[in-house]
């Protein structure tokens, strides 16, 4: 009962912090929106930024957004497909019908608990495929660090291409020299904590290496690392790219064709999408319900570089952030709750197996191939 609490409470939590951060902008963006209103003289009882933005959702093209919602399945079914192929150097070969529902089962934790579904998305597909968890959440380890790197060689693309106009964003919204100082300065104190860390570390190494928690912790980093190395011995690494380039490009299509669903950001070009797409790219990466509040915060400040009114961007926010959380995430996750019992019912008792139990396993198959011979 106590851990249900607690459950609750973290739930409870982190879904506020994304309504309080969602409901600041949209408080900022609708006194933006009534002081719009007063310069044009329609009266305040006749100018509400949520009736605009039920409006604006209701007169969206859905067609578009059914392209959207096409692209994000697309792109899990591609990172599934790499997640199985990061699996198989193990020796495991999980179809791919239980890889592409526990992937959309994660995006689905997220909402409740940032960062949930890298712990609900491998435990499981080790439940229903036998497959030991540590080895599983080392290839999910590897699969996000793929997803960095992606993101910061996109991030990287946008600026250079975008220079100009970003940078003069920049310096006309912002006091960008005294956020950057004040960066350095929290640079500096963490550097000082790490390297205070590793004096105390270093110190005491003999007993935290002797302790119950720090051998746990080890066996934990082994199988970690197991997975993390997975990536060296991938066949077919030709395929391997070409998934990992289209999950991305996918997820930039999302954007891209959202645009084309929404009257005021219709004209803008791709490059504007890879822009728009990268800082809400950032706004999902910074923790809370998935995205909620700080996608529509950073969506909103790339849009407006192109000349797209607060207001419109908010809409624009709205439509592309809860299509995708309602269209796919709500939708397929749910389902993915039904469907992965009935799917895996001939598999009686699945539990995931331990490194120990595998190295038992490797040892027998070892001796029984030395008595045949």
């Amino acid at each position: 009962m106590k851990k249900q609490l607690i459950n609750i409470f973290k739930f409870t939590l982190f879904v506020g912090i994304g309504v309080v951060i969602l409901f600041l902008v949209y408080r900022y963006q609708n006194e933006a929106y009534m002081a719009e209103c007063e310069l044009r003289g329609i009266p305040e009882a006749e100018c509400s930024l949520l009736d605009k933005v039920i409006s604006d959702f209701k007169g969206a093209n859905y067609f578009w957004i059914l392209l959207v919602l096409i692209a994000f399945t697309v792109s899990n079914i591609s990172r599934a497909i790499r997640w199985n192929m990061l699996l198989k150097p193990l020796g495991y070969k999980p179809r791919l019908i239980n890889s592409f529902l526990s992937v959309v089962l994660g995006y689905f934790a997220n909402l409740g608990f940032p960062r949930m579904g890298e712990i609900v998305r491998p435990a499981t597909l080790a439940r229903y495929e036998k497959i030991p968890l540590e080895n599983a959440l080392g290839t999910i380890v590897t699969d996000r660090i793929l997803d960095v790197i992606s993101i910061l060689i996109l991030t990287a693309l946008a600026l250079l291409v975008e220079f100009d106009n970003i940078w003069a964003f920049l310096l006309e919204n912002a006091s960008f020299s005294d956020k950057l100082d004040t960066l350095k300065t929290l640079g500096v104190y963490f550097l000082l904590f790490l390297a205070l860390a590793g004096i105390v570390s270093f110190i005491f190494r003999k007993q935290m290496m002797k302790s119950p928690l720090f051998l746990k912790v080890k066996d934990i980093a082994l199988g970690f690392w197991q997975g993390i190395l997975s990536i060296r011995k991938v066949k077919r690494i030709g395929l391997f790219i070409f998934h990992s380039v289209n999950i991305w490009f996918m997820y930039f299509l999302m954007t891209w064709l959202c645009f084309f669903a929404f009257e005021p950001t219709a004209h803008l070009t791709m490059l504007a999408g890879l822009v728009v797409f990268v800082f809400g790219g950032w706004g999902v990466v910074i923790p809370s319900p998935g995205g909620m509040g700080t996608y529509h915060f950073l969506v909103i400040a790339a849009l407006s570089i192109y000349g797209i009114n607060g207001d419109d961007a908010f809409s624009w926010a709205n439509i592309a952030f809860f299509s995708i959380q309602i269209g796919v995430n709500i939708f397929i996750g749910m389902l993915a709750l039904i469907l992965l019992p009935i799917i895996n019912r001939n598999n009686s008792n699945p539990q995931p197996v331990t490194l120990e139990q595998k190295s038992e396993n490797n040892m027998a198959e070892v001796l029984d191939e030395g008595e045949t011979k």
